[in-house]
């Protein structure tokens, strides 16, 4: 009973912290005007360095742990560059996209999920897992057909980074599962930052150019931008925790089916004009019914797999 509502807590955090953070590049990359979504990712990804050894090193939360082979190095190294793929996907696609239809068209991780999970691990869900995944993605179609501010590159970029998403929750879960290499999710968030500010710190001087001069011109101006931008790094840094601390003790698919059905199931009661109202409703529907349906045991690693407890999740929220 008490790994249930922990389990419960965590999913529950990592929603909160991710619809905070998820808001708060929206305001930033568009209604304030900081139009620099690599630099915003950067400043994640020092966060979750700094955050993470601070933590591990002076608070003690968890032990500290060593890199042990090269062929580890190398995986946690992809994993920071895929997540920059999906940050950097997704912050994008803010500046073009509205907030509703860019977690819509994030609903089909699920899918992607499942279909990189078998691809590197070779490891079959049931055939009832593929076909109720079939109506989310057929759900998404329908509550997207009414998306009046549709961009082709912001859509594009929105699934690219929904993929690379997927992705980045398979691996993820090898890291911390597979024997020998058994990461805790703290030591792996503070060796993949640095990772990823490797990859991003010059991807952002070339691409966004003089985005530092400009960052601190803003905040001569308005030193606002510097609590939002220190306070989204630290919300980035408890989203991406959470994050690890749910896939440990899921697999990655029930993370994305558990937290997308929370999202659908609030998205349907509060339905904005954003979209069609019709066809979001049924697109909405067509996805938690989707959701609702998938197997009571989608992986033996998950201790929480009934669609019982599912409901209760909804619920909880």
């Amino acid at each position: 009973m008490s790994d249930k509502f922990f389990t419960v807590g965590l999913i529950t955090a990592w929603y909160s912290s991710n619809i905070g953070v998820l808001l708060l590049n929206k305001f930033l990359l568009s209604n304030y005007g900081f139009k620099y979504p690599i630099f915003l990712t950067l400043c994640h990804m020092l966060a979750c360095s700094l955050l993470s050894y601070v933590a591990i090193s002076w608070i003690k939360v968890v032990p500290m742990q060593s890199i042990k082979s090269r062929v580890q190095f190398l995986k946690i190294s992809s994993l920071g560059f895929i997540f920059c793929l999906s940050v950097v996907g997704g912050n994008i696609s803010l500046r073009y996209l509205a907030v509703s239809f860019n977690q819509a068209v994030g609903a089909t991780t699920p899918f992607f999920t499942a279909v990189f999970a078998y691809l590197m691990t070779l490891k079959k869900e049931g055939w009832l897992t593929y076909v109720t995944l079939i109506p989310v993605v057929t759900g998404v179609v329908i509550a997207s057909g009414g998306e009046p501010s549709f961009h082709v590159f912001g859509f594009i970029m929105c699934v690219g980074a929904t993929a690379a998403r997927a992705l980045k929750s398979v691996l993820q879960g090898i890291l911390l599962s597979s024997e020998g290499e058994k990461l805790n999710s703290m030591n792996l968030l503070m060796y993949m930052g640095p990772v990823a500010v490797a990859f991003l710190l010059p991807a952002a001087l070339y691409m966004e150019e003089d985005v530092v001069g400009i960052t601190i011109a803003l905040a001569r101006d308005d030193v606002s931008i510097v609590w939002y931008l220190v306070f989204n790094s630290a919300l980035a840094y408890f989203v991406n925790l959470t994050n690890f601390l749910v896939t440990k003790h899921t697999s990655a698919l029930t993370l994305q089916v558990k937290i997308l059905s929370l999202f659908f199931a609030i998205l349907n009661l509060f339905a904005t004009n954003a979209l069609s109202k019709t066809k979001l409703k049924c697109g909405t529907n067509a996805c938690l019914f989707a959701y609702l349906m998938l197997p009571s045991r989608i992986s033996s690693q998950c201790s929480l797999r009934s669609k019982k407890n599912l409901c209760e999740v909804v619920h909880v929220t």
